[in-house]
């Protein structure tokens, strides 16, 4: 018998559930095709599934036909983007995620005062080219304590710092005092530009990998928050796996193990659970209960151009 303890909370966030809901509500209300710049979230099954609904992900915009409805991803996309789509005169429906908009405009504010913006953040991830594409100043890009120790800028006295939203909290507080211990002068947000999901999520793991012998976590390689759950279980000394789908299980993670956290990415549904715990039981009989964790109950307003479908 194993017992499986369920991460609360876990899966979706408000950010995702909206960003999701923005392309479904856009298929029923203008009909497919609708084209998604990137993947409208950092999951594979629900990229297919809204793909086989007539969803049409692309890299860039000169892959979408003239006049087609275009859809910008939860992660957010460059001003320069926004600018063509504009001359391309494509009809948009921006379903970037409120708090990483937040970011943005966190970021423009410290450039209207004069000052460069240190990133946190992950070089490459869709949110960071988003973000440096949105600020009109200097951007560093900084992924580690390292990187602030080599980091040059111009005026130490008129610098700001503003992080990626999917990042570990524990990482991001190690880094923001190694830039407040170079450069006493700089100002920024603290960790509260870290998603409220985020952080909830990593915390519930926290609590979980205390009391588990093994962790599973539920979403894409390409997801940041998923990733940085699995390494949370790990550097608390557990055995921890990031797995799409029931399908990556294997037997023998589970010899010696008496109990198993399961938790998933903020973009990852609640069906892959589902279908993690059904995947389970092919190895034995299994006990199912759940953590006492943070309910959840944020949401966030549509775009006008789905808002009353």
């Amino acid at each position: 018998m194993i017992r499986v303890v369920l991460a609360q909370p876990r899966g979706f966030c408000a950010g995702v559930e909206r960003a999701i809901e923005v392309v479904e509500r856009a298929l029923r209300k203008y009909g497919p095709p609708i084209y998604v710049r990137h993947e409208i979230v950092h999951n594979r099954h629900v990229v297919e599934d809204l793909r086989t609904r007539g969803a049409v992900f692309v890299d860039e915009l000169d892959e979408i036909p003239p006049g087609a409805m275009t859809v910008f991803s939860a992660h957010g996309v460059a001003k320069s983007v926004e600018e063509e789509a504009a001359e391309r005169g494509l009809p948009v429906i921006d379903a970037t995620c409120p708090l990483v908009a937040k970011v943005h405009n966190e970021g423009r504010r410290y450039a209207r005062q004069g000052r460069e913006i240190v990133l946190i953040g992950h070089a490459g991830h869709a949110e960071v080219e988003g973000v440096i594409g949105q600020v009109p100043a200097k951007v560093y890009l900084v992924q580690t304590v390292d990187d602030v120790a080599k980091l040059e800028v111009k005026d130490p006295e008129k610098l700001a710092y503003i992080t990626q939203t999917t990042l570990s909290v524990d990482d991001t507080r190690g880094i923001i005092a190694a830039l407040i211990e170079r450069f006493p002068a700089i100002v920024g947000p603290d960790v509260r530009d870290i998603c409220y999901a985020t952080q909830n999520r990593q915390q519930a793991v926290r609590d979980l990998a205390r009391h588990v012998d093994m962790l599973l976590v539920v979403g894409s390689r390409n997801s940041s928050n998923s990733n940085r759950l699995r390494e949370i279980g790990a550097e608390m000394g557990k055995p921890s796996y990031l797995i799409d789908d029931a399908d990556a299980l294997r037997g023998e993670w589970f010899q010696g193990i008496a109990t198993v956290g399961l938790t998933a990415g903020a973009s990852a549904p609640e069906t892959l659970v589902q279908g993690v715990l059904d995947g389970l039981r092919r190895f034995g009989e299994i006990e199912v209960c759940n953590q006492n964790g943070v309910a959840e109950d944020v949401r966030f307003r549509f775009p006008a151009q789905v808002a009353d479908v």
